[in-house]
């Protein structure tokens, strides 16, 4: 049988093949507006204002398709550990927290707009053939959604149409059965151009190094956008997924012994059962209509619905001690298994434009949105074989059969709705100096459990109402040389409970950035150096489990409120050598500490190095190379009894490529040359990374 999927795509891709083949270039007529959009898209980055990257008074790192093609990071979670100063926990197969300057990013966003992600937990990984480029944003994120921490923001760049006529197609194959497809092409509809649509889809299949893990995934993306009367622009989009992981990991590896020595198992070793799985099915549909009200000024309406759901047998290996005997046994068993859906929904409305006062010219944005979201969450109780003991690790994935299960019940529910009104504006005061400020006003309402289902006993959360202030000041000593201050509040609530089941209260503080950028070689290349610092104070810290046999929550994770200061630098040079050669190095280096002075969360590496170079060879251009790599200094976690650790280490992905013809590229790459063996994270668990892999692709111009 047919994928529905892959049906719908050729179906689509039918339809842009069957139009009139006159309409393969725009005619002579004046270009209409649409055109003109399309050839100068600008992001918005971190204010929500139109502003060149050096022009932002926040540090801002991109990924852009070339990069994300050229190192093979199909996805989201591989791309994302190569940028400056975030780093990927990845603590089971299916599920990942992302930090950033010793915080957990609770942000993702899809051209500039989403809501928050409870804990900062992102299930499975995005496709990022689907976007242009993704931005990472660091430091406080309120005054693009009127609540966050001083994390950051992840933002994805969706592809649009296009001007002209074309596309790519990629098939690649690799280690442990890794095979690939991937369809790139942009349609344009009509003889003058104003009506255009691209078709994006990427089909996946592989196993892994991991015990019996196995992945399939299939994303389908189609947007056309065109001209509606002589002022306005339409887009309309949907992306569907289809994502199916068997045997996955749902919690990680116990490392810790009851001795106090640290196991060091195979990078292959799982705690997973054959008869797991977790498929998750998602669908995203979003309109967009923006109308020009005069030279200057613009009205816009965007809306997104996002429908998500989840299937789980999944399988957890724990003990309340969190940790081993010292012949590796000691664990239990937790068969599981769910369904889940979760709706979301998206309004926002904004003018944006420019005026004049004072003789000068500035630039403002005001919106308003409103965005809903509703989780729900049926679990099967299990009848029989519900936490019986595990031999030693490492184990096979037929040692705990798959139990009886009972009906379908309701577990959990949750609500919650955020408006806000927003307004920001860059102030040009003299030539030099510009100031950026801006205000968030928020009313956050929910109900219900959290996503995740923590047993909290108080499940009627009081409205939240915040307004945020944002200040920037940005001065040009020079045409290529800029420095900025940069001011906001922290505002976020929390999904954690506290020993007795209590949601704690929000986390709230501030956070200032300092810094200087700097363009090179005819603004071919950007330099940037910014020192920040931050206090989040009563934020969610992990306790680990309860002991006391007389609280009925025991077993269950708690949280204690703690503040915290981060202090740190953030350095980066990327952009182009000349014009075969690119590069993007970032480092960050951390210091945090606890309401105590002394260092906390040890598991965030308190120094990081990220490398990105490429070039075309002089004597061979039809070649090109690059490395890849990322360092981290070493971290650990205090458990009961001892610590667990990972020292410091070096991962490096490098490429080869060559154009067999002018449309025709072959591509090897090859990720963690030196088979480097590493812990990937000790946040909530511990998974081994990667060992070395190759893969080969074929690329093709259309």
């Amino acid at each position: 049988m047919k994928h529905p999927f892959l049906m719908t795509a050729c179906a689509l891709a039918a339809c842009l093949a069957t139009v009139d083949a006159q309409a393969q270039e725009a005619t002579t007529l004046d270009k209409v507006t649409v055109t003109s959009k399309r050839a100068n898209r600008v992001s918005k980055g971190a204010t929500g204002l139109p502003l060149e990257l050096k022009d932002t008074p926040q540090s801002i790192s991109t990924l852009d398709q070339d990069d994300l093609t050229n190192f093979g990071l199909s996805g989201s979670n591989e791309a994302l550990a190569l940028a400056t100063g975030i780093n990927v926990e990845q603590y089971e197969t299916n599920r990942a927290t992302f930090n950033s300057r010793g915080f957990e990013i609770q942000l993702t966003n899809v051209d500039g707009l989403g809501m928050t992600n409870s804990w900062g937990t992102v299930v499975g990984r995005e496709d990022t053939f689907l976007f242009e480029r993704i931005e990472l944003i660091r430091g406080a994120n309120g005054l693009l959604t009127g609540v966050g921490n001083a994390s950051g923001t992840i933002n994805y760049i969706r592809k649009r149409p296009k001007n002209e006529d074309g596309g790519e197609v990629i098939a690649t194959a690799g280690s442990y059965g890794l095979k690939r497809a991937a369809l790139d092409y942009n349609k344009v509809l009509t003889n003058d151009g104003s009506w255009a649509g691209r078709l994006v889809v990427a089909h996946e299949d592989k196993n892994s190094y991991l015990r019996d893990l196995k992945d399939k995934r299939t994303t389908l993306y189609g947007v056309v956008d065109g001209q509606i009367g002589e002022n306005g622009v339409l887009t309309l989009g949907v992306t569907a997924v289809d994502a199916k992981q068997d045997s996955p990991m749902w919690g990680s590896l116990t490392l810790m012994r009851t001795d106090g020595t640290q196991a060091d198992f195979d990078v292959g070793t799982s705690t997973s059962q054959n008869w797991t799985y977790w498929n998750n099915k998602s669908y995203n549909a979003f309109a967009e209509y923006a109308h020009r009200l005069s030279a200057d000024w613009e009205a816009k309406l965007t809306y997104n619905y996002r429908h998500n759901n989840e299937a789980s047998r999944i399988f957890y290996a724990y003990n309340n001690d969190v940790a081993l005997n010292p012949d590796n046994t000691g664990l239990f068993g937790w068969p599981y298994r769910s369904l889940g859906s979760a709706d979301s929904h998206l309004l926002d409305v904004n003018v944006n434009g420019k005026f004049s006062a004072l003789g000068r010219q500035h630039t403002l944005l005001a919106g308003v949105s409103r965005s809903k979201q509703k989780t729900a969450v049926d679990t099967y109780a299990a009848l029989d074989h519900a936490f019986e003991p595990l031999p030693a690790v490492p184990y096979g994935g037929d040692v705990y059969p798959e139990p009886t299960w009972g009906p379908r019940a309701p577990s959990t529910r949750g609500d919650q709705t955020l408006t806000r009104f927003y307004i920001a504006s860059r102030l040009s005061l003299t030539d030099a100096l510009n100031a950026v400020v801006g205000v968030n006003s928020v009313k956050l309402e929910r109900s219900g459990a959290s996503i995740y289902g923590n047993a909290a006993t108080n499940t009627e959360y009081p409205d939240t109402k915040k307004t945020s202030p944002y200040v920037g000041l940005t001065y040009n000593f020079t045409p290529d040389l800029m420095g900025y201050v940069s001011y906001s509040d922290i505002f976020q609530n929390q999904e954690q409970t506290d020993i007795n089941g209590k949601y704690l209260a929000p986390t709230k503080g501030l956070n200032a950035e300092m810094g200087v950028k700097a363009e090179w070689l005819n603004k071919a290349l950007l330099t940037t150096f910014a020192v920040f610092q931050t206090k989040q104070e009563g934020l969610a810290t992990d306790m680990g489990p309860i002991t006391d046999p007389a609280n009925p929550l025991v077993g269950q994770t708690y949280y204690e409120p703690r503040d915290v200061k981060s202090r740190g630098i953030d350095m980066e040079v990327t952009g182009r050598l000349g014009r075969d050669a690119k590069v993007s190095v970032g480092y960050t280096r951390l210091l945090l500490t606890g309401q105590d002075g002394n260092d906390i969360f040890e598991w965030v590496p308190r120094s990081t190095l990220k490398l990105r170079m490429d070039t075309r060879l002089p004597m061979l251009p039809a070649m090109q190379v690059g490395v890849a790599g990322r360092w981290q200094s070493d971290i650990g976690k205090q458990v009961k009894f001892g610590r667990v650790r990972q020292g410091s280490y070096m991962v490096a992905n490098v490429f080869a490529s060559y154009d067999l013809t002018s449309k025709a590229t072959v591509r090897v790459n090859v990720d963690n040359l030196f088979d480097r063996k590493y812990i990937g994270g000790l946040a909530y668990g511990a998974i081994y990374g990667s060992p070395r892999t190759a893969g080969v692709s074929l690329e093709y111009k259309l």
